[in-house]
Protein backbone atom coordinates (compact mmCIF):
# COMPACT_ATOMS: atom_id res chain seq x y z
CA UNK A 1 0.00 0.00 0.00
CA UNK A 2 1.79 3.62 -0.92
CA UNK A 3 -0.61 6.61 -0.96
CA UNK A 4 0.50 10.11 -1.17
CA UNK A 5 -2.02 12.43 -2.27
CA UNK A 6 -1.34 15.91 -2.48
CA UNK A 7 -4.27 18.37 -1.31
CA UNK A 8 -5.18 22.28 -2.58
CA UNK A 9 -6.81 24.30 0.29
CA UNK A 10 -9.13 26.87 0.14
CA UNK A 11 -7.34 28.87 2.86
CA UNK A 12 -4.20 31.12 2.30
CA UNK A 13 -1.57 31.33 4.97
CA UNK A 14 -0.55 35.97 4.27
CA UNK A 15 -2.13 35.14 0.34
CA UNK A 16 -0.01 31.97 -0.48
CA UNK A 17 -2.13 29.00 -1.12
CA UNK A 18 -1.31 26.13 1.88
CA UNK A 19 -1.00 22.58 0.42
CA UNK A 20 -1.29 19.25 2.16
CA UNK A 21 0.77 15.64 1.69
CA UNK A 22 -0.80 12.81 3.71
CA UNK A 23 1.37 9.85 3.22
CA UNK A 24 -0.29 6.58 4.63
CA UNK A 25 2.30 4.01 4.29
CA UNK A 26 4.74 5.95 6.82
CA UNK A 27 7.50 2.98 5.66
CA UNK A 28 7.64 5.04 2.32
CA UNK A 29 9.13 8.25 1.49
CA UNK A 30 7.10 11.40 2.71
CA UNK A 31 7.75 13.96 0.00
CA UNK A 32 7.09 17.92 0.27
CA UNK A 33 8.01 20.25 -3.12
CA UNK A 34 7.59 23.50 -4.29
CA UNK A 35 7.70 24.41 -7.87
CA UNK A 36 8.35 28.02 -7.08
CA UNK A 37 9.95 29.10 -4.11
CA UNK A 38 10.45 27.44 -0.83
CA UNK A 39 9.23 25.35 1.80
CA UNK A 40 7.27 26.88 4.78
CA UNK A 41 6.08 23.85 6.89
CA UNK A 42 2.32 25.24 8.96
CA UNK A 43 1.37 21.78 10.81
CA UNK A 44 2.30 18.40 10.49
CA UNK A 45 0.70 14.94 12.13
CA UNK A 46 1.88 11.72 12.55
CA UNK A 47 -0.76 9.39 14.19
CA UNK A 48 -4.63 9.53 13.51
CA UNK A 49 -6.70 12.32 14.33
CA UNK A 50 -9.92 11.11 12.28
CA UNK A 51 -11.29 7.63 11.34
CA UNK A 52 -11.50 8.58 7.54
CA UNK A 53 -8.18 9.88 6.59
CA UNK A 54 -6.02 6.80 4.88
CA UNK A 55 -9.13 4.11 5.96
CA UNK A 56 -9.40 2.02 3.34
CA UNK A 57 -9.13 -1.66 3.90
CA UNK A 58 -8.41 -1.16 7.18
CA UNK A 59 -9.68 -2.83 10.16
CA UNK A 60 -11.94 -0.72 12.27
CA UNK A 61 -9.89 -1.96 15.56
CA UNK A 62 -6.70 0.08 14.01
CA UNK A 63 -9.06 3.44 13.39
CA UNK A 64 -10.67 3.81 16.64
CA UNK A 65 -7.66 6.38 18.10
CA UNK A 66 -8.34 9.54 16.81
CA UNK A 67 -6.00 11.43 19.79
CA UNK A 68 -2.88 9.62 18.64
CA UNK A 69 -0.40 11.99 17.72
CA UNK A 70 3.89 12.00 17.56
CA UNK A 71 4.77 14.97 19.84
CA UNK A 72 7.29 16.99 18.19
CA UNK A 73 6.42 16.43 14.96
CA UNK A 74 6.12 20.14 13.55
CA UNK A 75 9.75 20.99 14.85
CA UNK A 76 11.08 18.08 12.93
CA UNK A 77 9.65 18.59 9.68
CA UNK A 78 10.09 22.51 9.79
CA UNK A 79 14.21 22.21 10.56
CA UNK A 80 14.36 19.14 7.71
CA UNK A 81 12.12 21.29 5.24
CA UNK A 82 11.75 24.69 5.91
CA UNK A 83 13.14 26.84 3.22
CA UNK A 84 14.27 24.26 0.96
CA UNK A 85 12.75 23.60 -2.93
CA UNK A 86 12.08 19.97 -2.02
CA UNK A 87 12.34 17.72 0.61
CA UNK A 88 11.89 13.64 1.98
CA UNK A 89 11.54 12.28 5.42
CA UNK A 90 10.77 9.01 6.87
CA UNK A 91 9.21 8.02 10.31
CA UNK A 92 12.40 7.27 11.71
CA UNK A 93 13.14 10.95 11.77
CA UNK A 94 11.19 11.22 14.83
CA UNK A 95 12.97 8.88 17.09
CA UNK A 96 9.74 7.24 18.53
CA UNK A 97 8.10 5.99 15.52
CA UNK A 98 5.22 4.50 17.27
CA UNK A 99 3.29 6.82 19.38
CA UNK A 100 -0.14 4.67 19.89
CA UNK A 101 0.34 1.10 19.27
CA UNK A 102 -1.99 -0.99 17.36
CA UNK A 103 -3.07 2.23 15.40
CA UNK A 104 -3.42 2.93 12.04
CA UNK A 105 -1.32 5.97 11.44
CA UNK A 106 -0.48 8.17 8.88
CA UNK A 107 1.78 10.80 8.14
CA UNK A 108 0.13 14.33 7.41
CA UNK A 109 1.97 18.03 6.79
CA UNK A 110 0.76 21.00 5.56
CA UNK A 111 2.91 23.44 4.18
CA UNK A 112 3.15 26.79 1.79
CA UNK A 113 5.53 27.78 -0.80
CA UNK A 114 7.21 31.04 0.21
CA UNK A 115 8.83 33.19 -3.09
CA UNK A 116 12.09 33.55 -2.04
CA UNK A 117 16.13 33.38 -3.43
CA UNK A 118 17.43 30.27 -3.27
CA UNK A 119 20.96 29.73 -3.54
CA UNK A 120 23.23 26.15 -3.28
CA UNK A 121 27.12 27.02 -2.57
CA UNK A 122 29.52 24.23 -2.31
CA UNK A 123 31.97 23.56 0.59
CA UNK A 124 34.69 25.39 1.03
CA UNK A 125 33.39 28.30 -1.84
CA UNK A 126 31.95 31.51 -0.76
CA UNK A 127 27.96 32.46 -0.75
CA UNK A 128 26.87 35.89 -1.84
CA UNK A 129 23.71 37.48 -1.21
CA UNK A 130 22.78 40.24 -2.05
CA UNK A 131 19.85 42.79 -2.73
CA UNK A 132 18.84 45.80 -4.68
CA UNK A 133 19.30 49.23 -3.35
CA UNK A 134 16.92 49.86 -0.71
CA UNK A 135 16.41 46.23 0.23
CA UNK A 136 17.80 44.32 2.93
CA UNK A 137 18.18 40.89 3.25
CA UNK A 138 15.93 38.15 5.29
CA UNK A 139 16.88 34.88 5.39
CA UNK A 140 13.87 32.30 5.58
CA UNK A 141 16.10 29.23 6.24
CA UNK A 142 19.66 28.33 5.75
CA UNK A 143 20.84 24.54 6.30
CA UNK A 144 24.71 22.59 6.08
CA UNK A 145 25.34 19.24 5.15
CA UNK A 146 24.19 17.27 2.59
CA UNK A 147 20.42 15.95 1.46
CA UNK A 148 21.09 14.18 -1.90
CA UNK A 149 23.45 12.87 -4.03
CA UNK A 150 23.64 15.13 -6.95
CA UNK A 151 24.35 18.34 -5.87
CA UNK A 152 28.75 19.73 -5.21
CA UNK A 153 29.40 16.08 -6.73
CA UNK A 154 31.97 17.08 -9.60
CA UNK A 155 34.99 15.77 -8.98
CA UNK A 156 34.15 14.20 -5.48
CA UNK A 157 34.23 10.39 -4.75
CA UNK A 158 31.67 8.02 -4.33
CA UNK A 159 32.34 8.10 -0.83
CA UNK A 160 31.81 11.44 -0.07
CA UNK A 161 28.39 11.81 -1.46
CA UNK A 162 26.91 8.67 -0.09
CA UNK A 163 25.55 10.02 2.92
CA UNK A 164 22.47 12.24 2.42
CA UNK A 165 21.09 12.59 6.02
CA UNK A 166 23.47 14.80 6.90
CA UNK A 167 22.34 18.41 7.95
CA UNK A 168 21.79 21.12 10.80
CA UNK A 169 20.62 24.37 10.55
CA UNK A 170 23.01 27.13 9.37
CA UNK A 171 21.57 29.92 12.29
CA UNK A 172 25.20 31.96 11.44
CA UNK A 173 23.69 32.97 8.31
CA UNK A 174 20.78 35.10 9.52
CA UNK A 175 22.78 35.90 12.47
CA UNK A 176 25.39 37.58 9.75
CA UNK A 177 23.18 38.49 6.44
CA UNK A 178 20.07 40.12 8.14
CA UNK A 179 19.24 43.39 7.88
CA UNK A 180 22.00 43.87 5.15
CA UNK A 181 21.93 44.97 1.31
CA UNK A 182 24.55 42.23 0.70
CA UNK A 183 26.83 39.45 2.62
CA UNK A 184 29.47 37.01 2.16
CA UNK A 185 29.70 34.02 4.16
CA UNK A 186 31.61 30.97 4.11
CA UNK A 187 30.58 27.64 3.42
CA UNK A 188 32.79 25.51 5.29
CA UNK A 189 33.39 23.81 8.45
CA UNK A 190 34.60 26.35 10.18
CA UNK A 191 31.88 28.40 10.20
CA UNK A 192 29.08 25.77 10.48
CA UNK A 193 30.38 23.24 12.39
CA UNK A 194 30.78 19.54 10.75
CA UNK A 195 27.35 17.69 10.76
CA UNK A 196 29.08 14.67 9.53
CA UNK A 197 32.79 13.79 8.59
CA UNK A 198 33.93 12.47 5.38
CA UNK A 199 31.32 13.83 4.12
CA UNK A 200 31.61 16.56 0.94
CA UNK A 201 28.79 19.15 2.12
CA UNK A 202 26.65 22.28 0.52
CA UNK A 203 25.20 25.33 2.06
CA UNK A 204 21.64 25.86 0.88
CA UNK A 205 20.28 28.95 1.78
CA UNK A 206 16.90 30.60 1.32
CA UNK A 207 16.55 34.67 1.51
CA UNK A 208 13.97 37.95 0.43
CA UNK A 209 14.60 40.93 -0.59
CA UNK A 210 12.42 42.64 1.69
CA UNK A 211 11.16 46.36 2.43
CA UNK A 212 11.08 46.63 6.51
CA UNK A 213 9.96 50.01 8.56
CA UNK A 214 8.63 51.01 11.38
CA UNK A 215 5.94 54.09 11.87
CA UNK A 216 5.04 55.59 15.46
CA UNK A 217 1.54 54.51 16.97
CA UNK A 218 -0.73 57.42 15.85
CA UNK A 219 0.70 57.43 12.18
CA UNK A 220 -0.07 56.40 8.81
CA UNK A 221 2.24 53.45 7.63
CA UNK A 222 2.37 53.31 3.85
CA UNK A 223 3.42 50.44 1.81
CA UNK A 224 4.14 51.08 -2.29
CA UNK A 225 5.29 48.84 -4.88
CA UNK A 226 6.58 50.15 -8.92
CA UNK A 227 4.29 50.56 -11.60
CA UNK A 228 2.64 46.50 -12.39
CA UNK A 229 3.82 44.72 -8.98
CA UNK A 230 1.95 43.76 -5.88
CA UNK A 231 2.79 43.92 -2.15
CA UNK A 232 3.23 40.84 -0.73
CA UNK A 233 3.39 40.92 3.70
CA UNK A 234 6.25 38.64 5.17
CA UNK A 235 5.17 39.80 8.42
CA UNK A 236 3.69 42.77 10.93
CA UNK A 237 3.96 43.50 14.51
CA UNK A 238 2.42 46.24 16.53
CA UNK A 239 4.19 46.79 19.94
CA UNK A 240 7.70 47.50 21.04
CA UNK A 241 10.80 45.53 21.31
CA UNK A 242 13.42 48.12 21.87
CA UNK A 243 13.80 51.75 23.23
CA UNK A 244 15.31 53.30 20.58
CA UNK A 245 12.43 53.24 18.00
CA UNK A 246 10.05 56.22 17.86
CA UNK A 247 10.98 57.72 21.10
CA UNK A 248 11.04 61.48 20.51
CA UNK A 249 9.76 63.17 23.17
CA UNK A 250 8.69 60.29 24.99
CA UNK A 251 8.90 60.04 28.43
CA UNK A 252 10.98 57.11 30.14
CA UNK A 253 7.95 55.03 30.51
CA UNK A 254 6.66 54.79 27.75
CA UNK A 255 9.66 53.25 26.16
CA UNK A 256 10.98 51.11 28.75
CA UNK A 257 8.31 47.76 28.19
CA UNK A 258 10.23 46.04 25.46
CA UNK A 259 8.85 42.83 25.61
CA UNK A 260 5.32 44.04 23.86
CA UNK A 261 4.95 43.04 20.69
CA UNK A 262 1.70 41.71 19.11
CA UNK A 263 2.42 39.50 15.13
CA UNK A 264 -0.76 40.88 13.21
CA UNK A 265 -2.48 39.57 9.96
CA UNK A 266 -4.33 42.73 9.74
CA UNK A 267 -1.53 44.20 6.81
CA UNK A 268 -1.58 41.03 4.86
CA UNK A 269 -5.00 41.00 4.82
CA UNK A 270 -5.45 44.86 3.93
CA UNK A 271 -2.47 45.43 1.46
CA UNK A 272 -1.40 41.67 0.03
CA UNK A 273 -2.60 42.49 -3.55
CA UNK A 274 -2.45 45.47 -3.88
CA UNK A 275 -0.09 48.23 -5.65
CA UNK A 276 0.05 50.58 -2.52
CA UNK A 277 -1.71 50.17 0.92
CA UNK A 278 -2.07 52.95 3.64
CA UNK A 279 -3.29 51.25 7.71
CA UNK A 280 -3.25 53.45 10.71
CA UNK A 281 -0.61 52.36 13.39
CA UNK A 282 -3.19 52.60 15.99
CA UNK A 283 -4.62 50.77 19.19
CA UNK A 284 -8.14 50.72 16.91
CA UNK A 285 -6.71 48.67 14.41
CA UNK A 286 -4.50 46.10 16.15
CA UNK A 287 -6.19 46.31 19.59
CA UNK A 288 -3.27 47.38 22.35
CA UNK A 289 -0.87 44.79 23.38
CA UNK A 290 0.51 47.05 26.38
CA UNK A 291 -1.46 49.72 28.06
CA UNK A 292 0.91 52.55 28.85
CA UNK A 293 3.70 51.75 26.59
CA UNK A 294 4.24 53.85 23.22
CA UNK A 295 3.94 51.49 20.46
CA UNK A 296 4.97 51.24 16.86
CA UNK A 297 3.94 48.99 13.64
CA UNK A 298 7.13 47.26 12.22
CA UNK A 299 6.11 45.75 8.60
CA UNK A 300 8.36 43.85 6.49
CA UNK A 301 6.98 43.05 2.79
CA UNK A 302 7.87 42.29 -0.79
CA UNK A 303 7.25 44.08 -4.53
CA UNK A 304 6.21 40.85 -6.91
Amino acid sequence: LFVCVKLLLSYLFLGVAAETVVTCNVDTVHRLSCDTGVISVQAALYGRADAETCSEGIPQSQLADTKCSQEGTVKVLQSRCDGRKACEVSVNVFGTPNPCVGTFKYLQTTFTCLPAIHSVTCEHSLTHLTCDQGLIISVYGATYGRHDQTTCVYGRPASETQNTDCSQPGSSVSQSCNGKNSCIITASNSVFGDPCPGTYKYLEVAYICEFHFATCEGSLANLQCDQGLQIRVYGADYGRRDTTTCIYKRPDAQVQNVLCSAPSPKVAERCNGKNNCTISATNSVFGDPCGGTYKYLEVAYICQ
